[in-house]
């Protein structure tokens, strides 16, 4: 606060004439006004002789303009400046690195950075470059994935069918209950060593021949085979596999591709007719899986007992089907996917004479339900499985104890 009046004042004394006024040299002004060049090049310019400055002034701001970018220089950088990033390019719109000063050049004024003149500008380039490819991989690496599920729930083997409709879908194997194979799973093939017609028993030593048109191909990283729907796509053991005076099961993983017509995915027997047969028969007019005995000598259609899982997806659905015969209580019964469908008791079953099958039956002396699409982990047991044990080898859980008899195309 002040008492009111004012301060004393002290006026500077007027500059002595021909002086430059305040903080000005003596002396005529230079051509060209204070701080720039003069004709003879003062000012850290090039003196005569010296190479010229390449890049021109810009009336318009100020800068120095590059001729060969158009963008303005950054006074302080001493590099031409991209307007949009800050940060210096080249005429091809690349990033710069720091250059030398040319000669003749002074440093205008202006703070040092710690132990450098100058930024360094190529690193920072280099980490800019770095973020960028990173984002890109990301970006690359999303599509990629992306297309990959995409392509994977619809992707099938084609093979076996001239509509690529037969074989089964390459994500829908799932893995075996038990130890599939003494070598591992890297070591597993499906046929026997130099004969690529005979599948290879993981647990016995009963080869399955395949006839023409029942092929082996990939399913993942094992295997299956796939049926055409005709006379020749079959498969047969040398002997008798399963032993249809005691207990007994069968299962096998398949994929129908027909949408009519009875298709066998395995039975016994080559004689006048079958002992069991496990696959597909029209019932009430519609597909359904089916489980039937024969127990009478002469293959009539009075004494065979069949059991039926009707009402579920038949078409090009990966289905696991199980059927036992249970010689204590006389029963036979069918699983589908490790859910009993049905049971019904049986008087002994006839024991046809003949080897097991894949992909057809006997009836009446003539081969019938030829096998459409794809089979994979077929398997028999000599005891009869529980609901409960059906339900635990679906889901892979299944105690170890009971161990095929026979087995192929494990995965």
């Amino acid at each position: 606060m002040t008492d009111g009046t004012n301060p004393p004042s002290h006026p500077h004394p007027e500059p002595a004439p021909g002086s430059g006024g305040y903080g000005f040299p003596p002396g005529p002004h230079a051509q060209g006004g204070y701080g720039y060049p003069t004709p003879s090049g003062g000012y850290g310019y090039p003196q005569s002789g010296q190479q010229p400055n390449p890049y021109q002034q810009d009336p318009g701001t100020g800068y120095p303009q590059d001729p060969a970018a158009g963008y303005p220089q950054d006074p302080a950088a001493g590099y031409p400046q991209d307007p949009g990033g800050g940060y210096p390019q080249d005429a091809d719109g690349g990033q710069w690195s720091a250059a030398p000063a040319q000669p003749g050049f002074t440093r205008l004024a202006g703070p040092d950075l710690p132990g450098s003149s100058q930024p360094d500008w190529e690193a920072m380039a280099d980490r800019s470059a770095a973020e960028r490819r990173k984002k890109r991989l990301w970006m690359l690496g999303g599509a990629v994935t992306v297309l990959a599920l995409l392509a994977g729930g619809g992707t099938f083997f084609l093979l076996g069918g001239d509509d690529g409709q037969d074989a089964q879908p390459a994500n829908s194997a799932s893995a075996s209950p038990e130890p599939d194979d003494s070598k591992g799973p890297a070591a597993y093939t499906a046929t026997v060593a130099g004969d690529d017609t005979l599948l290879r028993d993981s647990y016995g030593g009963m080869g399955i021949r395949l006839g023409p048109d029942l092929k082996v191909g990939p399913l993942g990283k094992r295997f299956q085979v796939v049926g055409k729907g005709n006379g020749n796509s079959w498969g047969q053991s040398a002997e008798p596999v399963v032993d249809v005076t005691k207990s007994f099961t069968v299962t096998a993983r398949a994929y129908n591709s027909a949408a009519k017509g009875s298709r066998i995915v395995m039975s016994q027997g080559d004689g006048e007719s079958f002992s069991f047969e496990l696959g597909v028969n029209e019932v009430n007019g519609k597909q359904a899986w089916i489980f039937r005995v024969q127990t009478g000598d002469k293959g009539a259609a009075a004494t065979t007992r069949t059991v039926t899982a009707e009402g579920l997806n038949m078409v090009k659905t990966p289905t696991l089907l199980m059927a036992t015969y249970d010689a204590d209580k006389k029963a036979i019964a069918l699983y589908v996917d490790g859910k009993k469908a049905g049971e019904t008791p049986v008087p002994p079953i006839w024991q046809a004479p003949g080897p097991l099958q894949l992909g057809r039956s006997k009836h009446h002396n003539i081969w019938t339900g030829p096998w459409q699409g794809a089979l994979h982990s077929l398997k028999t047991y000599d005891v009869a499985f529980t609901a409960e044990q059906a339900a635990a080898y679906k889901e892979g859980k299944l105690d170890p104890s009971p161990k095929p008899t026979h087995a192929w195309l494990l995965t």
